[in-house]
């Protein structure tokens, strides 16, 4: 894998046949305000992907951002289109009531306002699997009338997936996002989903900042040229990841996804996968029943 394989161009192929950016911003805990600032910036910067939610009450000024920034031939100086961002939603909570899953789908692509939503994911496994199997039939019907280009889940556990794949669904997920970061590395997770074909997303990348200061990563960013961010940015992209790092800070923003100058060696690759401590900084509701 040469040094300079990955920036914000680089692209992976989903099983929907579909192309996802490699580098993602993810929007969590971003107040509305923030997105609206964030976006263009990042936009400007290069970033072609952007992740939302129902729970992070900021689809309408992600899309609003997104929009703006298109139309605007000062900012969109290369005359970008719709189809060249890459736009994630996802349900707050999966129900056996599939009117309602189908209502809230439509609700999301509305709030965004733009005409499609590239990825759609439910967002946990919570609520039993009537209620995952009826959700995920909602997510399939608004793919095949084009509402969403590729679905996909979130937080979902090995046993969830199994579930899902042995349900013989009619369109397979093409995703599952989940925390993942070399504290959290998920590897029982990450071989079920390559069993299955499904792309991990990593949330977290960063593991929150709770871990910049680990002597490992320290000592590695030193040897490497690079920040510690940077460094667990190029280990997800090394893993074959889809990595979402969050930032507010336009200089962070551009900074932490400049990972072409180094290439993390497989040694130190494994040293920084033996940090695994399964820290979860945020919910971890993969073992949801």
């Amino acid at each position: 894998m040469s040094s300079n394989t990955f920036s914000l161009a680089s692209k992976v192929k989903l099983p929907s046949g579909h192309t996802i950016p490699q580098l993602q911003l993810g929007l969590y805990m971003m107040s509305g305000r923030e997105v609206l600032s964030s976006i263009p910036q990042a936009l400007s910067a290069g970033y072609r992907g952007f992740d939302s939610a129902q729970m992070y009450h900021n689809e309408c000024e992600a899309g609003q951002a997104i929009r703006d920034w298109l139309s605007s031939p000062s900012s969109n100086t290369t005359g970008l289109k719709r189809e060249d961002v890459f736009y994630t939603s996802k349900l707050a909570s999966c129900s056996t009531n599939y009117q309602v899953v189908r209502r809230s789908i439509k609700s999301s692509l509305e709030a965004c306002g733009l005409g499609y939503i590239d990825l759609f994911l439910l967002h946990s496994p919570y609520g039993g699997r009537e209620a995952r199997l009826a959700s995920w039939r909602a997510v399939e019907d608004a793919i095949e009338e084009g509402e969403v280009r590729s679905g996909g889940v979130s937080n979902f556990g090995s046993r969830h997936i199994d579930e899902l794949m042995g349900s013989n669904p009619r369109i397979k997920p093409s995703v599952n996002q989940i925390e993942v970061h070399p504290f959290n590395t998920q590897e029982g997770i990450r071989e079920t989903c390559k069993k299955h074909g499904i792309v991990v997303e990593a949330y977290g990348p960063l593991a929150r900042a709770m871990r910049m200061n680990d002597p490992t990563i320290l000592a590695l960013a030193k040897k490497y040229e690079c920040t510690p961010a940077q460094l667990m940015v190029r280990w997800s992209l090394q893993h074959g990841l889809i990595p979402l790092p969050k930032s507010v800070k336009k200089a962070r923003l551009i900074d932490n996804v400049k990972v072409a100058h180094f290439e993390i060696s497989a040694e130190d690759v494994a040293k920084m996968d033996g940090l695994d401590e399964h820290l979860v900084t945020d919910w971890d509701p993969t073992d949801a029943p």
